[in-house]
């Protein structure tokens, strides 16, 4: 090129450089008396704000598309767009909103700004689940199984990973109820939700750092309008010869107070299988939470409280009282005790209550910053009855205090294109043991000191890329004192690893007080980003560490829950996992898809192996003892919905996990087989708004499992005999059926009537589950009819 033509080049490129460079000035006035200084103007990439006279001017700005975003706490916001052509004068009038602080909140949790799909029940799906647990609710989630112990006491699996790798939070509070077993269900009551959120993995850094296997939110109904509601939800199960009724009222305000009250009463007999009773099985709960509000225009304080209380009973027939017991019941797949249907719920059993008491205050520094405070207050109160003669039949055999209280303080920024949170969190926990049981306590006394720190935030480089990550660190310590026999503290090898908590010898026991403390480190990063043609990619990367849970760590005794005995380990260290994971969703006209592969490596894997029988004054119970391994867990959630017309849907959902013991080269024990599910749907608006549902369920057999299965001696015709008692090898596979309307009326003036009928497993076919604990003893539940009633008014 010519000298000639470079200079001629670069004068162009200079003049329409120039030429690009606009300017946009103008007045902002408003509709009260606010100071015009504290206005926030984004005019393109440009941040700026007005004088005290509402003058504004904005210099260097490019032709093309603009975008105009103005606003000032209670008022609201501009957002425009103009095509920026010369330099520009435009005045803009601010219109008050009282309903603006709302907003604010609403935007805060916008899951598009995140790198991480999450996933929601509504509140119609819930409420479907009024008579249910919260693990039963959560299976319509992909990726969400269930591990039971009976049919009753059902905790959440998210992607291979259960108990305190899943914390759940009711409220805003983390559910601290002696969770670490897989005997013990979240305390909490589904019909207290209005949306249920699944986090998968370790990203909700916010609210925990040793989520490993996800976050369950729970949230209850928050009504802004100045109303007054109620609902009422009756339920009549066939299976279990009861039902459960739950009323609630809610008082909405804008600005003011508002108020909300729920209160929800369970009674159930025993279960029926497929063909026998289920004896023990029934459960009873009686159940209340509400809240006060008060909302101003800068700030709301709201005190919330909830009582949780349940009675379960445990199946009779899985209390075997030697191993002749156990080898028999799965061998001839009949349950041992089985008993004529009663409501009455006899020894072995739980009664447990849970109580919440929490204040929060929320403060808007401007119409973009906000600082929260919550402070609450949990008491658990755990009894587990084991089958007990003379003095002690009726007392408890496991009697568990647990005290939590808890602190949370949390700051949230949000700029035009960015986000910002951060925040403090404390906790002290004690757990008392009664000694009046007259059995050596599973848990010990103990205190707990929890502290964490985080910061978490988010970019939008434009409106389809956006980024976030975040980094938390939490200190923990733990103060245990408990009595060890001689011979077991020998066996474990603790004399010579912990000869430093021995604090005293008492004969045949030594009294000890081991002493934990652990530092960690969880971090998270991702992004999401729009594609052309209603495409839309997730991809995140976490970091997370879990500390053993006091079970993990001291467990030492007769599980009363399940008739096992169970063994901790005080050399256990905690958990480290990183998982990939990534979201591919699309949507075309009447159908969308959405898959989720991820890959989770987990150091020092935690996990509950059986190991063999031991023979107490009881009788001979099998051993169940905590390990560590490496462990890597691979899968993918597959769901899809499709619009066929405007009356026929079709959803489908697929989930698979594999999970492997690297360390020894074999599979992990408890992991969920490949699960289908395939739901049609009919849906009528003109006929009383009916729908119709058929579901269909396939667990298939889970063939990748550790071969943990050992030979023992039982009596046969007056000799012993050596017998091989299989404890590994799953159930076959199963297909179920499910069926489901409903149709509403207009009853009364403002109110609707909800009628719905359901059949649960329809061919009432008999069928066991690789996740349940008491598989060994009995089948699942056979064929359920229902009818709900639910009345808005």
């Amino acid at each position: 090129m010519s000298k000639k033509h470079l200079v001629f080049f670069w004068l162009i490129v200079l003049c329409n450089t120039v030429y690009s460079q606009n300017t946009i000035s103008g007045k902002i006035t408003s509709q009260g008396q606010i100071s015009a200084s504290d206005i926030h103007i984004h005019i393109g990439q440009k941040i700026s704000s007005s004088d005290a006279s509402g003058n504004y001017h904005v210099n260097n700005l490019p032709d093309g598309n603009t975008k105009i975003y103005i606003s000032h706490i209670g008022y609201q916001s501009i957002d425009t767009v103009i095509d920026l052509k010369n330099n520009l004068k435009i005045d803009f009038k601010l219109k008050l909103n009282t309903t603006k602080l709302h907003e604010v909140v609403i935007q805060q949790k916008n899951s598009n700004k995140k790198s991480v799909a999450e996933q929601q029940l509504k509140l119609e799906t819930i409420e479907k689940y009024s008579n249910k647990s919260l693990g039963d609710a959560l299976k319509e989630i992909p990726g969400v199984s269930t591990l039971k112990t009976g049919n009753t006491v059902v905790k959440p699996i998210i992607n291979g990973l259960y108990g305190s790798r899943v914390p759940v939070l009711n409220n805003g509070v983390r559910l601290e109820d002696q969770q670490w077993g897989t005997e013990h269900a979240p305390n909490f009551d589904v019909n207290a939700a209005s949306k249920i959120t699944v986090i998968k993995g370790a990203s909700g850094l916010q609210y925990s750092g040793d989520a490993i296997g996800g976050l369950v939110i729970i949230e209850p109904l928050n009504v802004k309008k100045d109303t007054l509601f109620g609902k009422t939800i009756l339920n009549l199960d066939s299976n279990g010869k009861g039902g459960s009724l739950s009323s609630g009222i809610h008082k909405g305000n804008d600005l003011g107070w508002s108020w909300n009250a729920l209160g929800t009463f369970k009674y159930l007999g025993d279960k029926q299988g497929a063909d026998y009773v289920l004896s023990n099985t029934g459960n009873r709960e009686a159940n209340f939470s509400g809240d006060i509000k008060y909302t101003a225009e800068k700030y709301n304080a709201t005190a919330f409280y909830s009582h949780y209380k349940s009675e379960i009973g445990i199946l009779s027939a899985s209390h075997t009282g030697n191993v002749n017991d156990l080898y028999q019941s799965i061998n001839n797949k009949q349950p041992s005790i089985v008993n004529e249907f009663t409501y009455n719920i006899k020894n072995p059993k739980q009664d447990v209550e849970h109580q919440i008491a929490k204040f929060n205050f929320d403060y808007y520094l401007n119409e973009s910053a906000s600082v929260t405070f919550q402070y609450a207050f949990q008491f658990n109160k755990r009894l587990e009855y084991d089958v007990r003669r003379g003095d002690y039949k009726n007392t408890a055999a496991l009697d568990l205090d647990l005290k939590t209280h808890s602190i949370n303080i949390d700051y949230k920024k949000n700029g035009h294109d960015w986000n910002l949170k951060s925040g403090l969190s404390a906790n002290t926990q004690n757990n008392y043991a009664n000694p009046a049981t007259g059995i050596r306590p599973l848990i010990p006394n103990y205190d707990k000191i929890d502290f964490g720190a985080y910061v978490i935030s988010g970019y939008n480089f434009s409106d389809s890329f956006s980024v976030d990550g975040g980094l938390r660190y939490d200190f923990s310590k733990i103060d245990a004192t408990k009595y060890y026999q001689k011979s077991r503290w020998e066996e474990r090898g603790y004399d010579e690893t912990f000869p430093e908590f021995i604090a005293g010898d008492y004969v045949t026991q030594w009294l000890t007080k081991p002493h934990f403390t652990f530092h960690n480190i969880s971090a998270s990063v991702g992004f999401h980003k729009k594609l052309e043609r209603n495409w839309d990619i997730f991809s995140n990367v976490s970091f997370a560490s879990r500390n053993p849970n006091p079970s993990e760590f001291f467990s030492d005794g007769l599980h009363h829950s399940t008739g096992v005995i169970e063994l901790g380990d005080l050399n256990l260290d905690k958990e480290q996992s990183t998982k990939l994971s990534l979201t591919i969703q699309k949507k075309y006209n009447g159908f969308s898809f959405e898959v989720n592969p991820y890959v989770n490596h987990i150091q020092d894997y935690i996990f509950l192996k059986p190991v063999g029988f031991e023979t107490t004054i009881r009788g001979a119970f099998p051993v169940w003892e905590y390990q560590q391994t490496n462990a890597r867990l691979g899968g993918i959630d597959i769901q899809t919905h499709w619009k066929i017309t405007n009356h026929w849907q079709h959803s489908f959902s697929l989930a698979y996990v594999n999970g492997k013991d690297s360390s020894n080269d074999e599979p992990l024990i408890d992991m969920p087989p490949l699960n289908l599910n395939n739901k049609i749907r009919f849906s009528k608006k003109e006929w009383h708004q009916l729908i119709l549902e058929l579901n269909s369920e396939i667990v298939s057999k889970q063939n990748r499992y550790p071969d943990n299965n050992f030979y023992t001696n039982i009596i046969k015709n007056n000799e012993f005999e050596s017998v091989l008692v299989d404890i590994s090898t799953p159930p076959p596979a199963y297909h179920l059926l499910h069926f489901y309307t409903e149709m509403k009326f207009d009853t009364f003036k403002n109110s609707i009537t909800t009628i719905a009928f359901s059949v649960q497993n329809i061919f009432n076919i008999s069928y066991r589950d690789y996740l349940n604990r008491q598989r060994f003893f009995a089948d699942e539940i056979g064929r359920s009819f229902q009818i709900q009633l639910k009345f808005n008014y």
